[in-house]
């Protein structure tokens, strides 16, 4: 009588699914390094004015969260600017932001409301300053502004900030040697073709879409202002956020007419406070620095971020989840 074989046994197949399960456990662990959850719930990011470059980086990066974090909602609020941005976030108005460095550390000097509780995310891209006159202008420098109409930008904006410091190193008065118009990069532009300004100031990152299509329509040109730098570090305080920078000759092709252009340049930040939740700053940075080349296709300053100075916040501190996020990716 031949004998059964022995089966398997449930011992031995219930052993061979556990060790399969653990083997796909650490596979969607590190598929999924932060968890197959995702942060939930509302969050308010203030941008800029409209078509500027704050607003239509947020407006992506709003996109692309809404891939990368499904559950939460992020809300866009536009404003005047760096210097209305930092005071939302610092006052619980406004949960992320994007600001100059300068007018960070104007509102630290100042000891505003909250701005103790402001903290970083990430270095993203560099604001560069210009200032656009009528190609025919005899505007060669900034001192020859004496006694004109200059849109300077909205009271709460970086460009307002820079511009009024840009005008005392050149020994100007931004209030009596001038005659200073409260217009943005959304109403200057026009205001500028109509003859009444003779000049705007704008801070953006290159190229500014609304400068480049000006340029493309009108006779523009940018004046240097490089020359400056040693004057506005005499200032102190946040001046020493400005450092000399070049406009490369292909931002605004057809104003530069192949010439670089001399200027000033800062940095922005991506900005919250400690009020935010550790988890979902994590998730928001790691989205900021994936996406770069998907946002850099329509905000071309957007290429610039780089995950080897993002970690820089100057003059703010790391918050929390940024700082795990970077230990994360550090090789």
């Amino acid at each position: 009588m031949l004998q059964a074989l022995p089966p398997i046994g449930r011992r031995r197949a219930l052993q061979g699914a556990a060790a399969a399960l653990v083997v796909f456990g650490l596979l969607m662990w590190w598929l999924l390094p932060l968890g197959e959850g995702s942060p939930g719930g509302k969050v308010v990011f203030s941008t800029g004015v409209e078509r500027g470059v704050y607003q239509r980086y947020g407006k992506l990066l709003q996109n692309a969260a809404a891939r990368d974090l499904p559950d939460l909602d992020i809300s866009l609020r536009h404003s005047e600017g760096s210097q209305m941005n930092v005071s939302r976030v610092a006052t619980g108005q406004a949960d992320y932001t994007i600001a100059a460095a300068d007018a960070v550390e104007k509102y630290r000097l100042q000891n505003k409301p909250g701005w103790e509780r402001l903290r970083g995310c990430a270095r993203l891209y560099d604001d560069y300053v210009q200032l656009i006159v009528r190609g025919d202008s005899k505007v060669r420098g900034v001192e020859d502004l004496r006694g004109k109409k200059v849109a300077v930008g909205q009271e709460g904006s970086g460009v307002r900030l820079i511009a009024e410091r840009v005008l005392r190193a050149a020994g100007l008065d931004p209030e009596r040697d001038i005659e200073p118009e409260p217009h943005g990069i959304d109403r200057a532009p026009r205001r500028l073709m109509d003859g009444e300004v003779e000049a705007f100031f704008w801070s953006g990152g290159l190229p500014t879409t609304i400068v480049r299509e000006l340029s493309e329509r009108a006779d523009i040109r940018l004046v240097e202002l490089g020359n400056l730098v040693s004057a506005l570090h005499k200032q102190g305080g946040a001046s020493r956020y400005y450092r000399a920078a070049v406009m490369p000759a292909d931002a605004y092709p057809r104003a530069q007419q192949g010439a670089e252009v001399p200027t000033l340049a800062v940095a922005n930040l991506l900005v919250t406070t400690d009020r935010a939740d550790p988890e979902l700053t994590e998730r928001l940075t790691r989205t900021v620095i994936d996406s770069r080349d998907h946002i850099g296709l329509k905000v071309h300053a957007a290429q610039l971020v780089d995950l080897r100075t993002a970690i820089y916040t100057d003059p703010l501190a790391l918050h929390d989840g940024a700082r795990r996020y970077y230990r994360s990716v550090k090789p």
